[in-house]
């Protein structure tokens, strides 16, 4: 890797940004080509899910100036919606200056539930599935031998009592397994089958489920940055963010460093106090996560559900992010969330384009795409509140969505720039007024 910073990235061509992309991450041009080619075939997603007649795709474009741990990092971003690629590029941008981005993960654990029901004394069998727990994490650990050659494995066994529910009490076993570079489903869920029998005869009751939890809390990844004030300050026209700013605008913005960093210390102790705003709080910090959770063939449903369970941990959901500043004023920004991700098995193995996002990001562990993927993550976080503090989060993302709107009216080539500028001046952007515009360049 050379730079993750590559000024003018937006105003290239498709086959341009391809070519710098290749060139930036000293990769062979030709490894590219899923990217062009839209990645997958219908041959190969026939193979992949049930019933296929077909492809969906979605737009994928590149993070850019990410710097996380020391390295420059390209990120490839799956995502649909207008500002998420360009406001994450641009936070990484002011980011750099405080040293980029500082991430760790915890160790890759990942939990397997068995629930036992129709114990005939709970509190007997909860001390007896203990006393048996060695020979347990035994049988566990002879399941994959491919796991255990790279250092994966059983861990640990926990046992909670479920006192009151719907059919009164049960047991739950807790089996705490090491995917390694896996997501890990697939091997949790077999070495729970592999208990079962073993489980039923110690405790004298009927397993019922035996299944991974999406509540991975054991397998956290960290990011941190600082945002020196000056960085803050709004000082060039158009740099809220949507990837369009230009360098040798004197524009100025009433925004002094000191009132960007108040203004979103103001809107993060709104999410934090407020589960109904942390819940667009955080919506908007999993646009970055699940943006390359896509992009590395990952498993976003798994991810969104463990992030908003992790929220709520304390009793209350509240921000999965905290923002502060040290004693030189410069804003600090945190982020702790689960990332249950892989770079071995599953769709990350067999899609092309998500074996090319892999590549393009250097990463030789699940943990260490972990790290990026919680420094997008805080870095969109940043884009929502510094549009929310100053001029309103409609700005920059109107300006990119009225592209959108441009072409639903009808414009191609030159004209969709064209259409997509006047209704950005006008401050109206709807269909209808996108036709009337396109009417009016077209006669």
């Amino acid at each position: 890797m050379t730079t993750s910073r590559i000024p003018g990235f937006y105003n290239l061509t498709l086959e341009e940004r391809r070519a710098r992309l290749a060139e930036a991450g000293k990769l062979d041009p030709d490894s590219l080509l899923p990217y062009a080619k839209g990645g997958l075939t219908p041959e190969a997603a026939d193979h992949m899910i049930e019933n296929v007649i077909g492809l969906h795709a979605l737009p994928l474009g590149i993070g850019l100036n990410f710097i996380v741990n020391g390295r420059d990092v390209l990120v490839p971003m799956a995502i649909e919606e207008p500002s998420v690629v360009a406001g994450a590029s641009f936070m990484a941008k002011l980011a750099r200056a405080g040293g980029g981005f500082h991430a760790t993960t915890s160790e890759p654990h990942m939990i397997g539930q068995i629930q036992v029901i129709g114990i005939p004394n709970i509190n007997e069998a909860r001390l007896k599935i203990y006393e048996h727990k060695d020979e347990l994490l035994c049988e566990a650990d002879s399941i994959d031998p491919v796991l255990n050659k790279f250092g994966g494995g059983a861990r640990d066994l926990e046992v909670r009592m479920i006192e009151s529910s719907p059919i009164g009490p049960f047991l739950v076993v807790h089996l705490i397994y090491d995917v390694r570079d896996a997501m890990g489903a697939n091997a949790v869920n077999t070495a729970c089958e592999k208990l079962a029998p073993q489980i039923e005869a110690i405790t004298g009751g009927h397993v019922h489920l035996r299944i991974l939890s999406n509540r991975a809390d054991r397998r956290l990844a960290r990011a941190r940055c600082i945002i020196p004030l000056p960085e803050l300050e709004m000082r060039r026209g158009g740099s809220s963010g949507t990837g369009k700013e230009s360098e040798s605008s004197t524009e100025t913005h009433p925004y002094t460093g000191e009132s960007v960093r108040d203004g979103i210390l103001a809107a993060w102790a709104f999410a934090a106090a407020d589960p109904y705003r942390a819940a667009t709080h955080n919506k908007g910090i999993m646009n970055g996560v699940d943006a390359v959770v896509i992009a590395t063939g990952n498993d976003w449903r798994a991810i969104e559900a463990g992030a908003h369970a992790y929220a709520a941990k304390d009793g209350r959901y509240t921000s999965l992010s905290t923002w502060g500043k040290d004693a030189d004023g410069n804003l600090v920004g945190t982020l702790e969330m689960p990332m249950a991700v892989g770079i071995v098995g599953g769709a990350t193995r067999v899609h092309p384009a998500a074996q090319t996002s892999v590549k393009l990001m250097g990463v030789k562990s699940a943990g260490e795409l972990a790290e990026i993927i919680v420094s997008v993550g805080l870095a969109q976080n940043l884009a929502a509140l510094r549009a929310l503090a100053t001029e309103g989060i409609q700005r920059g993302h109107m300006s990119l969505h009225a592209r959108q709107v441009a072409i639903a009216a009808g414009a191609t080539g030159d004209l969709i720039e064209k259409v997509a500028v006047q209704m950005v001046v006008e401050k109206v952007v709807r269909i209808d007024r996108a036709e009337e515009i396109l009417k009016g360049m077209t006669n």
